[in-house]
């Protein structure tokens, strides 16, 4: 075994002895095939323990098992059909879907609450309050787990659900932090998104760890422009029910902010974090409208549209895009916002944007990168448990407080937004790094402040060249400290 397998053979069994059954062999997952039938890494890796637990890779038998049970409970996207005509046979079947309940006051005939099954193409079952009232979570973002569905005299009906749920525990997590050492901490991070660290240097391992900062952080606004191939939707698609991946289609301001119809509520509003995937291509419903509300929510964290409905939030906006490089892998333009659609490169809204992910900066993926039967060993934290608990952090304020005391930009007077930015995003890499809140002044300086500037200074760049209102202002950020 080569020292490089040695190293993170151990920090495997650390692990698992640390965290136990909150752990899994990520290895497991890809040899499970399971992501393939169009489930989330946290979906599956409830699956993978549930039906094979265990330790190492999967074995034959156990892949067999896993793929058989996935036949009887997760259904095709060919077998739609086929499971509503079980279902008007009067069988009641069981399958692993989300499902998504909703409330619609103006139903007279039916009872308001019904609930969504996208998975089988099933958009108006029935539910009863005693399940809405057990798990609200079907009300807000919609949960994943097995369900039994039958037929009522009016239509489907869902008689039973066990969702799939992670027990979090955050003083605990913390507690388990001591455990390690800052580079075997960040390498469990890494793992647990499906990375080999080893496979990246230092600056790019924490460029990887910043696509997890606005889970940890409320209201944290990211933009990551890199080339195509860098795996910059990846972890979002596979961390949490929480997080939303929005992907191709029409995006309206129905669809993000509320529908003025219904009264229904979008998606900030019912998310902890909103992902707009290759936003250059995305199709926008009145952009104007859209812009001028996220101007106004990513300013003060308030949802509302023609001033009809209010409501607050603390949904985090990430925008993903694709851009040109050249020869040396660099942005080809000095404006890197310029291939983004015009109604986003707008200063006032690209202001409260906290800061850009340089994911040029990180290598194209391959089988090199990424955990899989290739590597030797690799226990991460599950992907249920991991998204959970990396929400949690949001409440504990303890990093922001930190922050706030230790970070005070240069200048005559700086800017505010600049400064609000960095300490969100510092307080956020503190909160990954050091969740136990034990960190010295060059630990803090080196992988928690300097990433904070830098990704605040690659908005401000933007704006300093766009905008000369801006050039009033220092251009170059660096901090005082306390």
């Amino acid at each position: 075994m080569s020292a490089e397998g040695a190293t993170i053979t151990s920090l495997s069994q650390k692990v698992s002895q640390v965290f136990g059954r909150l752990a899994i062999d990520k290895r497991r997952l890809l040899m499970s095939q399971l992501q393939k039938r169009g489930v989330p890494a946290y979906v599956a890796e409830w699956v993978l323990e549930s039906v094979v637990p265990g330790v190492g890779p999967l074995t034959p038998e156990e892949a067999y098992k896993v793929q058989e049970w996935a036949k009887r409970v997760i259904p095709g996207p060919n077998e739609q059909n086929v499971i509503k005509h079980k279902i008007a046979q009067g069988e009641t079947i069981r399958v692993l879907t989300p499902v998504q309940a909703e409330v619609d006051l103006s139903r007279t005939k039916k009872p308001p609450h019904f609930a969504r099954m996208s998975l089988l193409g099933i958009d108006d079952a029935a539910i009863s309050n005693e399940l809405l009232n057990q798990y609200p979570d079907l009300l807000r973002q919609g949960v994943w787990g097995v369900t039994e569905i039958s037929r009522l005299s009016d239509g489907p009906a869902i008689l039973s659900f066990k969702p799939m749920q992670a027990t979090v525990n955050l003083d605990l997590f913390k507690e388990s932090r001591r455990a390690f050492t800052l580079e075997e901490w960040r390498s469990l991070l890494l793992i647990s998104m499906g990375y080999v660290p080893s496979a990246f240097s230092q600056d790019e391992q924490t460029l990887l760890l910043c696509r997890l900062l606005p889970l940890v952080q409320k209201n944290l606004h990211l933009m990551e422009l890199a080339p195509k191939g860098t795996g910059k939707s990846y972890i979002y698609e596979n961390i949490s029910p929480k997080v939303r991946l929005v992907s191709g289609g029409n995006v309206s301001p129905a669809v993000l902010f509320v529908n003025n119809a219904t009264g229904q509520w979008g998606l900030l509003a019912r998310l902890a974090v909103v992902v707009l995937d290759e936003v250059q291509t995305l199709r926008f419903e009145k952009p104007e409208e859209i812009v001028g509300g996220l101007k106004g929510y990513l300013a003060n964290g308030k949802l509302t549209r023609g001033g009809l409905h209010e409501t607050a939030s603390d949904c985090g906006l990430v925008l993903l895009a694709n851009i040109s490089l050249d020869e040396h892998q660099r942005p080809l333009r000095e404006v890197v916002v310029e291939e983004l659609p015009k109604f986003l490169q707008e200063t006032a809204f690209l202001d409260r944007i906290r800061g850009m992910i340089p994911g040029w900066r990180l290598p194209k993926l391959s089988n090199h990168f990424l955990i899989g039967p290739q590597t030797e060993s690799a226990v991460g934290l599950k992907s249920d448990f991991f998204g959970d608990v990396l929400l949690s952090l949001r409440d504990d304020f303890s990093a922001d407080q930190y922050c706030a005391r230790h970070i005070r930009l240069k200048g005559r007077r700086p800017y505010k937004r600049n400064e609000e930015s960095v300490r969100a995003i510092a307080s956020g890499l503190m909160k990954l790094q050091f969740p136990h809140g034990e960190v010295s002044s060059e630990e803090f300086e080196t992988y928690c402040l300097k990433p904070a500037l830098e990704l605040r200074q690659l908005i401000w760049n933007q704006l300093y060249i766009l905008d000369g209102e801006y050039r009033q202002y220092e251009q170059y950020l660096g901090n005082e400290g306390a």
